[in-house]
């Protein structure tokens, strides 16, 4: 059915770690779907398949891009998603033809997500770490609403359970320093990864620009420069013009920087996040904090 959902996948939506996505249409239903088609040969694929159906068959959150069903067809593995009409928040961000997002539905999507990873660490029956939260898995419906894909890198953990060491994953820019050290996935990861998110939908800019003079080659720390001397707003987007609440964009830049303190136990957890954004708690002061967003400087090119 998926085969010929697919028109025999000639509608190519983009590329993941481990194979293409399609667009297709249920004939039964009618309904718009997203096929990812998984190599069978591939072992990695394999072990992301498993992963994917086991977590996101059985979550149903507003914010996790819903998985409709799965099979495998000679030797590939497919996953059917509901269909995302405009693609990533990356489309917006960087869209050549001039398409863009008001500081609005930016911070709208920014809360969404939040949202949805305070459902995965805290909410749900096992704690879900994503492993890859970085803005081309924010995909937006047809209401612009931000949701979470890409499960395939999670990991899943009983609560209270210590995540034992695994291979380096995850997308440079978005990778916690300490990946670097211990190997080990852990919700305070995930609020690295949100951090960096934070600091690319409100400034508009990549994490890591390699042409780009030293000084802001690193989008952290070019926010973190701003911000020490006062002038933090300077990293709002300049695609937003003049249309943006200055309250709203500061706490996003501020949170982004708060996010991605480089000892994990220094970060904010989600639950206080989304209480950040929803105005139900106060910022704490940044300059009565002990901020430190290097460990080592000889990594940053790497990992921040």
């Amino acid at each position: 059915e998926l085969y010929g959902a697919t028109k025999g996948f000639k509608e190519e939506l983009g590329k993941g770690g481990f194979g293409n996505v399609y667009k297709g249409v249920l004939s039964r239903s009618g309904i718009e779907v997203a096929v990812k088609r998984v190599s069978h040969g591939s072992k990695k694929g394999m072990r992301e398949f498993v992963v994917e159906i086991s977590s996101l068959g059985r979550m149903r959150h507003r914010i996790v891009v819903q998985l409709h069903g799965w099979c495998r067809r000679c030797n590939d593995l497919l996953l059917a998603y509901e269909f995302m009409p405009y693609g990533s928040i990356d489309n917006f961000l960087f869209d050549v033809k001039g398409r863009s997002l008001s500081w609005e539905q930016r911070f709208k999507i920014l809360k969404g997500i939040a949202s949805g990873l305070l459902y995965l660490h805290e909410e749900w029956e096992q704690v879900v770490v994503h492993r890859d939260v970085k803005a081309s898995n924010v995909l937006l419906d047809g209401d612009l609403n931000g949701r979470l894909g890409d499960f395939g890198l999670s990991r899943l953990y009983e609560h209270g359970a210590n995540p034992k060491a695994t291979q380096i994953v995850g997308s440079f820019g978005y990778m916690a320093p300490e990946f670097s050290s211990t190997w080990k996935s852990s919700t305070s990861a995930n609020v690295y990864s949100y951090g960096a998110l934070l600091l690319k939908v409100a400034y508009g800019r990549r994490p890591i620009e390699p042409e780009r003079h030293c000084e802001e080659m690193v989008l952290l720390e070019l926010v973190h420069s701003l911000w020490k001397d006062g002038r933090i707003l300077d990293a709002m987007g300049k695609r937003l013009g003049n249309s943006y609440v200055v309250e709203e964009v500061e706490l996003v830049l501020k949170l982004g920087i708060l996010c991605s303190q480089a000892a994990p136990e220094s970060r904010p957890i989600m639950r206080q996040l989304t209480q950040y954004l929803d105005h139900d708690a106060s910022l704490p002061d940044l300059e009565c904090q002990n901020l430190v967003i290097q460990d080592d400087p000889g990594l940053d090119q790497i990992i921040v």
